[in-house]
């Protein structure tokens, strides 16, 4: 049973009650149900409070709302799309302080990366969005019979749905929707059990920017309820195309789903980054990268940094460096990194005690010999080395603070290396020489490659995606917006 009201939630900062339900927004309206799940801060364990969960009829609802808005929306002039997306971009900075605390308290993230990086980052993209909105262009092609002429449409394709996950809330979050709504097309945004008030936000946001009731409808649901929920939306006839932000497993059930319906998808998934130090690199440059890329945000970055190969050569002083680096950026008299759930701490822990009685070594931090608490979310920054194909840590996606280590003799072998994993989203390169560090950028399957930076880097204007088993299609940029345009042609004879 569902409940529509308008004033589900308020601009209140992160303080919340255990009894307070953020609401479903479904035309415009703020749909609470009577069917909830608990939202946890993971650095406490303790409830915080409680989502509205979305029910089968919720999501026709929802869907059937964005189906009536899309003739109206579809047909608003670039300049109308262009001031929301600008007008959003204004009141999502004026709520920064609000908004980065609701992702501090739902995934733990810490200030430098929720309000330093996340929203700035949101804020950059809605602006780009909206500079490009009017370049948006159809094409007048050369027939080749004398008196037959043509001409080609973009049109937007209907009814999106966009799922994106928690570890990055407002950058995935407004990307799952953004591109799609500059373009014409009405939304569907399902957010995701760990961040829902986040997701709140978005839908609060475009609906304080002037986004008409209908074209963006933002749907939670208890984690139970994911393939019912799931199937539905991409199964029924009004949705018309699906992106995905979040792990390759999920991912390919997705596809499966949106391949037996006949619906093109945009997948941005998992990844194994490797981050190759060759012999001719700043050694304290790169050690500091590759801790923040290892480590920034626990690891939780599908960008994340898991593989260090790094030159014989330099290998002893650089895992000083790198060493020196962690010591000073996740400092071991401060708290340990929080993780969103207890799961995140007992994969790696599972991964890193297996990886050791295999022969790998434990090559900067501390394991403790007993198993993490169950409900335990901390976790320090760990390197492994002598990590060997034999080991579910060489090809797993950790998705938390471990690292492998590897020494190579060579430019090849470390490419060989860097290739060797079924995922290629994104791969750093650290190098004084611009020319062979383009070469070995080339050679490397990856969708993006950062020479003397970390593996995690994402910006509006830069086309994002994967290769591999990380994904197809590009969120970003000019790319960005065609994912979201079929187009049509149109003939005429004299």
């Amino acid at each position: 049973m569902s409940t529509n009201g308008t004033n589900g939630t308020s601009h209140d900062g992160a303080n919340g009650s255990t009894e307070q339900i953020i609401p479903l927004q479904i035309n415009g309206k703020e749909v609470k149900t009577t069917t909830t799940f608990d939202v946890v801060d993971p650095s406490t364990g303790k409830v915080i409070w409680k989502s509205a969960s979305a029910s089968k009829e919720d999501a026709i609802n929802a869907i059937e709302a964005a189906q009536a808005a899309f003739p109206a929306w579809s047909k608003t002039k670039p300049a109308k799309r262009r001031d929301i997306m600008l007008k959003a971009a204004e009141i999502l900075q004026s709520r920064a302080e609000e908004l980065g605390g609701y992702m501090m308290t739902e995934t733990g993230s810490q200030a430098p990366f929720a309000t330093g990086f996340n929203i700035p980052s949101s804020v950059e993209m809605l602006k780009d969005i909206a500079g490009r909105i009017v370049t948006i262009a159809g094409s007048l092609p050369v027939c080749g019979e004398e008196g037959t002429n043509a001409i080609v449409y973009k049109e937007p394709y209907g009814v999106v749905l966009g799922i994106a996950p928690w570890n990055a809330p407002y950058i995935l979050g407004f990307r799952a929707v953004a591109y799609a709504l500059a373009t014409g097309n009405t939304t569907i945004l399902k957010a995701p059990e760990f961040s829902p008030r986040c997701y709140w936000a978005i839908g609060s946001v475009f609906k304080e920017a002037g986004l008409p009731d209908g074209c963006l409808n933002v749907l939670a649901h208890r984690p139970q309820d994911a393939a019912a929920i799931t199937t539905l939306l991409i199964e029924h006839p009004a949705v018309k195309k699906i992106n995905f932000t979040g792990s390759t497993h999920v991912g390919s059930i997705i596809a499966a789903a949106a391949g037996k319906n006949l619906k093109p998808v945009l997948m941005e998934l998992g990844g194994k980054a490797s981050a190759l130090v060759l012999a001719d690199a700043d050694l304290q440059k790169a050690a500091t990268q590759c801790a923040l890329g290892a480590f920034f945000h626990s690891g939780q970055v599908c960008m994340a940094t898991e593989r260090i190969i790094v030159h014989s050569s330099i290998a002893a002083p650089f895992t000083d460096h790198l060493s020196s680096a962690i010591s000073t950026i996740f400092p071991a008299s401060g708290p340990a990194q929080i993780l969103v759930s207890a799961a995140g701490v007992q994969k790696n822990h599972v991964l890193v005690t297996d990886a050791l009685s295999h022969g790998a070594h434990l090559a900067i931090g501390s394991l403790s010999d007993d198993a993490p608490s169950p409900t335990s979310t901390r976790m320090r920054p760990l390197v492994i080395s002598h990590v060997s194909p034999g080991m579910a840590l060489y090809h797993t996606e950790s998705f938390g603070p471990t690292v492998s280590l590897f020494v190579v003799d060579s430019d090849d072998a470390a490419v060989a290396l860097a290739n060797d994993t079924e995922y290629g989203l994104t791969c750093a390169v650290f190098t004084e020489d611009l020319k062979r560090g383009l070469g070995v950028a080339r050679r490397v399957e990856s969708g993006a490659v950062h020479l003397n930076s970390m593996t995690v880097h994402d910006e509006p204007n830069l086309p994002h995606g994967g290769v591999k088993k990380s994904g197809f299609g590009r969120f970003n940029a000019a790319q960005g917006l065609e994912e979201f345009l079929c187009c049509k042609t149109v003939t005429w004879r004299d």
